[in-house]
C-alpha cells in the first residue's frame, strides 16, 4: 500500500482487524513496554495507546509484530521487491524474459526522492523533548530511548540526498548527564554509515548535521534496518517498498523527511561524547554505559495527528524478529550469489543473532586426501565471516550436505547432523582478540573477544546419546545432568568465579570421568551452566544461554584436551557458559508493573480476550 503516513497504515491495520486500540491511561515507565511484550508474546495485535501519561501524543507498537502483519503492510509491493532482487542477482533474466519484469519501471519511479518545497505535514508544530513520549522499556535502563529512529546523516564531502545514510541507532532522550532538551544521545560505531559520516566531518573540523526521523510510512522504518549495498540510498528503498516517492525538505540546513509524525534535527561535533546506556537489549542483556556521541538539540518537530511508533527488544524473539525474517522474505537467496559456494546462512534468532550462525557450503573438492573432510567448507567460512554484519558472528557451524535435505533453520536437526560428523581434533578453528558485538559482554572487553569456526563434513562418526550414563550423577565436579538435544549433555557448575578456578575445575572434571570410566563418546559436546534444569528445557534456552554466555577463547574445554602446533583438539568439547562476573545483567521484569498491567486483559479492559 501506499501510504502517505504512519496513520494511514495503522487505519488499516484496524479495518483489518490487526490492531487494538488501547483506552486507559498507560504510564510511559514501564508500563506501555510491559504491555507490548505481553501482546507480543501471544502473537497478538498492533497496538495503539490513546491515553499516554505526562504526553498529548498517541503511540503505536507491535505493528511488526507477526511476519503476516508485515506482509500485510507491503501486501501490494512485496512481490515487486522480491523481483528487483531477482533481477539484481540474475539480470540476463530481464532480457530474456521482458514482460515477466514490465512492472520494474514504475516502482523505479517510486524509488526516487521527491524534494517536497510545499507540503510539509511534519512541519506543523515545534515542541521539545520533554514532551515526547519518554518510553522507559526495562528497570536498569539509564533513560528514555526512541526504539524505531531513522537516523539521518549526509556525507561531508558529497552532500545530498542520494549521499545519505539512513539508519537505526538507538536514541536516548534523557537521564544520565544529557541536558534535557538540549542533548541526546547517540548509540552507533564508527564502521556504519553513520560514523563515517562523522569521521569525515570530523576531520574537516565540521559538526555533522544529524536529523532523526520518528514514524512515517512503514517503509521508512525498514529501510533504515535493510542491509542495503555500499552506495545504494536507503531512501530508494523506502519509496521503492512503500510504493511512494520519499519525500522530504531542508530546514535550517537539516533534511526533513516531510511525511514523518516527528523529526529532531541536531549537530554532533567533534570529540563531544557523553555516557549512553544502559539499555535493555536483543540478547537479553543490558547494554551498558559507555561514552558515545552526543546530539545537540536544535529543534523538535510534529505533524498535526502525530502518532509515537516505538518497539521494546529484549531476549529473542522479540518484534525486531519480524524484521530479519521481512528481510529474507524480500532478498530471498541473495547470500547464494554474493558468497560463492555458500547454500544457506542462518543467524540464529534464539541466540540472540549476531553470536550464532549456521551454515551450509559446497565441498567440492579435497586437495590433498580422497576422504571427505572440510576444505572448501573453510575458505567459505572466511568468506562469511567477512561479510557486513556476518563479521560479528561469535560461533559459525558450518557443513555440506550431500542429501540437499539439510536446513540451517531447524537446529537441532542441523546440530545432530553435524555433531554426528565432527572430529573434535581436527574441525575446531579459533580466532582470538578480535571483533565481536559491541553488545556482545561474554567477550574481553567492549566489542573484543573471539570466535570458532567448526567445520564438519565427511562420514557419520558415532551415534549420539539421549539417555544419562548412570556413572554421571556420580561426579561431583560438574552435576544434575540433562540432555538438550542428541549428543548436547548440560552440566551444572558451581558459580563461576575466575578462570583460575575454572581451569581447576575442569582438570577435575577430566579426572572424574577418566576415573569413573564414564562413557562420553554419545556427547561430543558439553555445556556447563548455572541451572542445568533451565538449559536444557528448551531448545531456545539451550541456544541463548550457550552461546551468549560463553567467549571461545577462554570458555572452551575439553575431555582428554591437547595442542598440536597451536590447533587445539578434544575427544568432547566442553562450552563454560556459566554467568561470568564481566557479563552484563540478565533483563528481568518488575513483578510491580506486570500486575498493574494485569487489568487491561481482565474482563472490561481494552486488552480482555486479546489472542
Amino acid at each position: 500500500m501506499g501510504y502517505k503516513n504512519l496513520k494511514d497504515c495503522l487505519d488499516d491495520l484496524e479495518k483489518n482487524n490487526h490492531l487494538v486500540r488501547i483506552k486507559e491511561e498507560v504510564d510511559t515507565n514501564l508500563e506501555m513496554a510491559a504491555i507490548h511484550l505481553r501482546v507480543y508474546a501471544m502473537g497478538g495485535p498492533a497496538l495503539l495507546f490513546e491515553n499516554v501519561k505526562d504526553s498529548k501524543f498517541k503511540c503505536a507498537s507491535n505493528i511488526f509484530g507477526t511476519l503476516e502483519r508485515s506482509k500485510f503492510i507491503f501486501r501490494d509491493t512485496l512481490t515487486k521487491m522480491q523481483t528487483l532482487v531477482e533481477i539484481k542477482n540474475n539480470p540476463l533474466n530481464a532480457l530474456k524474459h521482458p514482460f515477466k519484469y514490465a512492472n520494474v519501471a514504475l516502482t523505479a519511479f517510486s524509488a526516487l526522492p521527491k524534494k517536497n518545497p510545499f507540503s510539509k505535514p511534519v512541519l506543523f508544530k515545534e515542541t521539545t523533548i520533554d514532551k515526547l513520549p519518554l518510553i522507559k522499556h526495562w528497570p536498569m535502563d539509564g533513560g528514555a530511548f526512541v526504539t524505531l529512529p531513522q537516523v539521518y546523516s549526509e556525507d561531508t564531502d558529497k552532500p545530498g540526498i542520494m549521499n545519505s545514510n539512513l539508519g537505526m541507532y538507538r536514541i536516548q532522550l534523557n537521564g544520565n548527564d544529557y541536558i534535557l532538551n538540549k542533548e541526546v544521545g547517540l548509540h552507533y560505531q564508527l564502521h556504519r554509515g553513520i560514523g563515517v559520516h562523522q569521521s569525515k566531518a570530523n576531520k574537516a573540523g565540521k559538526p555533522l548535521k544529524v536529523s532523526i526521523f520518528i514514524g512515517g510510512p512503514p517503509s521508512h522504518t525498514l529501510a533504515a534496518v535493510m542491509p542495503l549495498p555500499e552506495g545504494l540510498s536507503e531512501m530508494t528503498f523506502a519509496g521503492a517498498l512503500g510504493n511512494r516517492r520519499f519525500r522530504y525538505t531542508y530546514e535550517d540546513g537539516f533534511c526533513v523527511s516531510t511525511d514523518a509524525d516527528f523529526v529532531i534535527t541536531g549537530e554532533v561535533y567533534p570529540n563531544e561524547n557523553k555516557p549512553e546506556g544502559p539499555f535493555g537489549d536483543h540478547l537479553g542483556y543490558y547494554s551498558l554505559q559507555h561514552e558515545f556521541p552526543l546530539m545537540r538539540v536544535h529543534k523538535v518537530y510534529h505533524r498535526e495527528d502525530a502518532i509515537w511508533p516505538f518497539t521494546v527488544v529484549g531476549r529473542p524473539p522479540q518484534e525486531d524478529t519480524s524484521f530479519g525474517r521481512l528481510i529474507h522474505e524480500i532478498t530471498g537467496d541473495a547470500i547464494k550469489h554474493e558468497l560463492p559456494g555458500v547454500k544457506e546462512v542462518h543467524a540464529v534468532d534464539a541466540a540472540g543473532v549476531h553470536p550464532l550462525l549456521l551454515a551450509i557450503g559446497s565441498e567440492r573438492y579435497t586437495p590433498y586426501s580422497q576422504t571427505k573432510q572440510p576444505s572448501e567448507l573453510l575458505t567459505i567460512a572466511n568468506h562469511i565471516l567477512g561479510k557486513g554484519q556476518l563479521s560479528l558472528a561469535k560461533y559459525l557451524f558450518i557443513t555440506a550436505d550431500d542429501t540437499n535435505k539439510l536446513s540451517t533453520h531447524n537446529e537441532s536437526e542441523f546440530y545432530q547432523y553435524i555433531l554426528e560428523r565432527i572430529n573434535l581434533k581436527r574441525d575446531l578453528h579459533f580466532q582470538t582478540n578480535t571483533s565481536i558485538d559491541t553488545l556482545d559482554y561474554s567477550g574481553s572487553g567492549l566489542n573484543s573477544g573471539s570466535k570458532l569456526v567448526v567445520a564438519a563434513y565427511g562420514e557419520k562418526l558415532r551415534s549420539l546419546s539421549q539417555k544419562i550414563n548412570s556413572t554421571l550423577n556420580e561426579i561431583k565436579t560438574f552435576i544434575n545432568p540433562h540432555v538438550a538435544i542428541p549428543g548436547v549433555l548440560i552440566l551444572q557448575g558451581a558459580k563461576f568465579e575466575n578462570y583460575n578456578k575454572a581451569k581447576s575445575e575442569f582438570e577435575n572434571f577430566n579426572e572424574e570421568v577418566k576415573q569413573k570410566n564414564t562413557d562420553l563418546k554419545g556427547f561430543p559436546m558439553i555445556v556447563i551452566s548455572d541451572d542445568s534444569t533451565f538449559t536444557a528445557a528448551t531448545l531456545k534456552n539451550w541456544l541463548w544461554v550457550t552461546f551468549t554466555r560463553s567467549n571461545p577463547s577462554h570458555d572452551i574445554y575439553g575431555i582428554n584436551s591437547s595442542t598440536e602446533f597451536k590447533h587445539f583438539g578434544c575427544d568432547n568439547m566442553i562450552i563454560d557458559a556459566r554467568i561470568k562476573p564481566h557479563h552484563a545483567p540478565v533483563l528481568e521484569k518488575d513483578p510491580r508493573i506486570e500486575k498493574r498491567v494485569d487489568k487491561l486483559f481482565e474482563k472490561g479492559g481494552s486488552l480482555y480476550g486479546v489472542k
